[in-house]
């Protein structure tokens, strides 16, 4: 089963929204995008994510 993390290789500030990305199978930008139109309350789901999603511990 596919857990949800922060992306080592798709990361712009930490990571979040391309895991979240990865996770879904869509595209990072996409994402972005989501998170960006949907502000203020983004910034609060971004953060609590940034705090509490593990770190995809890959190296590439």
């Amino acid at each position: 089963m596919q857990k949800l993390k922060k992306s080592s290789k798709n990361r712009l500030l930490r990571g979040v929204c391309g895991g979240v990305a990865e996770f879904f199978g869509i595209s990072s930008t996409i994402v972005r995008l989501i998170f960006f139109f949907t502000s203020p309350t983004s910034i609060i789901v971004y953060l609590f994510l940034a705090v509490t999603l593990e770190n995809d511990n890959k190296l590439y």
